[in-house]
């Protein structure tokens, strides 16, 4: 793959070299022609992005695309502004019953779809259902039925209230019943800002302005993602071929010609996730093992917990571009300060190893417990120089205490099978607390990549309950935090530390001096294309 990248760009510079030197020179002007009036000159109305983003299931919101960042080729019935308040999108006004159970969305009527046909109610009652019964990481399993009133009025029932549900609403894009299939993901049609027009999977994704979208018209008429790793989107930028280009926050204090740095604050977190209950044997429906006799020691959670130095990780690993992490939704309105530990304390965390039974009886600098040596895996996707640096780093960080961390790197496909019974540098931050819910609740324990570590606190399960089943936003906030901690218990490091939380990233991109992309909102995780959302708004600056 980046052979194929370097020898692509190569081509492009001496093709380029090639061009300018075969150009004849310009015909001068005789001394006697008048001066003319020479007309100004057109802005850029092409980008070239390399940003990530390609999605092997390809671009259909009722599987996933779009949750975390604009779906792009899709709209959605609610959105999120630039100071992440929500606003309409498709619909005009959306009512809820008192009760929490219907949903009445009222939608604009001069909406049309790419290839043409108008955006009804039918259309986006269908969407929801179809999502609903998708069986996808999409959250819908509340939805009774979705039913178009008439053409410009849809109906979303619920079995039960639900506070997250107006996130469905933000950001499931709707797509068209009568061009949706199997082949969708790969052609989609949709009512967004831009429009698929050619996909070379693994290589690249060309994208074309929508004529018929009914929002801000886009100054840029078409968009380039070119699909490459680490070290090639950052050769790419070097070498001028794109304007905006997304790196690892090491590479942040670098300098481009011709690009600034632009830091975007996230709620993108890093953490590492703990097999929860003891190894005894048990394994998934799959036949992957469950548990771990180390990780499931409550002592030896909590000593990491307070062990790591999360700031010197935001300094070290990521050139200052973060900040520490100490739970999933550090910041937003449901986070419970209280869990902000005092981390890099080591006398606490030798403290609780020896309260818990952990000693070094042989001397060989590794502590005991029963004959159990306080050793185990943690395991990080291979292609990911970040979470290599973090995973790298907190071992080295506890290795004082007597903890022996191995650090090995693996493929996604590798991590599904060991994910139940090691340690995962796992990454995840979402505008949507439903997120907490799924990595913390005990029914959701080896739901895909959900709760990996069967955690389960029958209290914590009671909070969540609540805090999801509560009709209003602000209704469930109060319970989303005593999940967290609650004087007494909770899945935080002052409770059953399910987690050791490290860092929330700063997403860190080089753009063109000559591109504004505007004001940039607080970012969810990285999958996808966040920094797009506001895409509408980007213009180019010089002539």
């Amino acid at each position: 793959m980046k052979t194929r990248v370097i020898f692509y760009l190569s081509a492009v510079l001496l093709l380029g070299l090639i061009a300018a030197c075969g150009r004849a020179p310009a015909p001068m002007a005789p001394p006697s022609a008048p001066t003319e009036t020479v007309p100004a000159p057109v802005t850029r109305t092409e980008l070239t992005l390399a940003v990530g983003g390609e999605r092997e299931e390809g671009y259909d919101p009722t599987t996933g695309w779009g949750r975390y960042g604009s779906p792009l080729f899709q709209s959605t019935l609610l959105t999120r502004d630039n100071d992440l308040r929500i606003v309409p999108d498709l619909a005009e006004s959306y009512q809820v019953s008192d009760d929490g159970l219907v949903w009445t969305v009222k939608i604009r009527r001069d909406v049309k779809f790419s290839d043409g046909h108008p955006l009804t109610a039918a259309d986006v009652a269908y969407t929801f259902n179809a999502a609903g019964g998708s069986a996808s990481v999409v959250d819908l399993t509340q939805l009774e039925s979705a039913t178009a009133l008439d053409e410009y009025t849809v109906e979303l029932r619920l079995k039960q209230p639900q506070s997250t549900f107006v996130n469905r609403l933000i950001t499931l894009g709707i797509v068209p019943q009568h061009a949706h299939g199997p082949d969708y993901g790969r052609n989609p049609i949709g009512s967004g800002p831009y429009k698929l027009v050619r996909w070379d999977e693994g290589q690249q994704l060309i994208v074309e302005a929508n004529p018929y979208y009914y929002g801000r018209k886009p100054h840029f008429q078409r968009l380039v993602f070119l699909f490459l790793d680490e070290d090639a989107a950052f050769a790419a930028a070097k070498a001028g071929q794109v304007q905006v280009v997304s790196v690892p926050p090491a590479l942040g204090k670098q300098t481009v010609p011709g690009m600034r740095v632009l830091p975007v604050k996230s709620v993108d977190n890093r953490g590492i996730m703990f097999p929860m209950v003891p190894d005894t044997g048990a394994r998934t429906d799959d036949g992957y093992p469950i548990g771990n006799d180390v990780t499931s020691d409550l002592a030896i959670r909590q000593a990491i917990n307070y062990a790591v130095d999360r700031q010197a990780l935001v300094d070290g690993v990521l050139e200052g571009f973060g900040a520490p992490a100490y739970g999933p939704v550090d910041g937003l309105p449901w986070w419970e300060p209280a869990t902000a530990i005092k981390d890099n304390d080591l006398d606490k965390a030798r403290q609780i190893l020896t309260d818990g039974g952990w000693a070094d009886t042989d001397g060989d600098g590794v502590l005991e417990k029963n004959g159990l040596r306080a050793e185990f895996t943690l395991v990080y996707p291979a292609t990911d120089s970040t979470r290599q640096a973090l995973a790298l780093a907190v071992a080295d960080m506890v290795k004082p205490l007597g903890i022996v961390i191995n650090v090995e790197g693996k493929s996604w496909d590798e991590i599904q099978t060991l994910m139940h019974s090691n340690a995962v540098l796992f990454g995840w931050g979402s505008h949507d607390q439903t997120e907490m819910y799924n990595l913390y609740h005990s029914k959701m324990g080896g739901q895909g990549w959900y709760n990996t570590g069967f955690y389960s606190n029958p209290t914590v399960d009671g909070y969540l309950d609540r805090a999801l089943t509560a009709i209003t936003e602000a209704d469930a906030i109060p319970y989303w935090k005593k999940a967290q901690w609650d004087g007494t218990t909770g899945f935080s490091a002052l409770g059953d530390a399910a987690w050791a939380w490290l860092v929330n990233l700063d997403h860190v991109y080089f753009v063109s001096e000559c591109l504004d992309v505007g004001k940039q909102r607080v970012q969810p995780h990285g999958h996808g294309w966040p920094i797009t959302a506001n895409i509408v708004e980007w213009t180019w600056t010089c002539p």
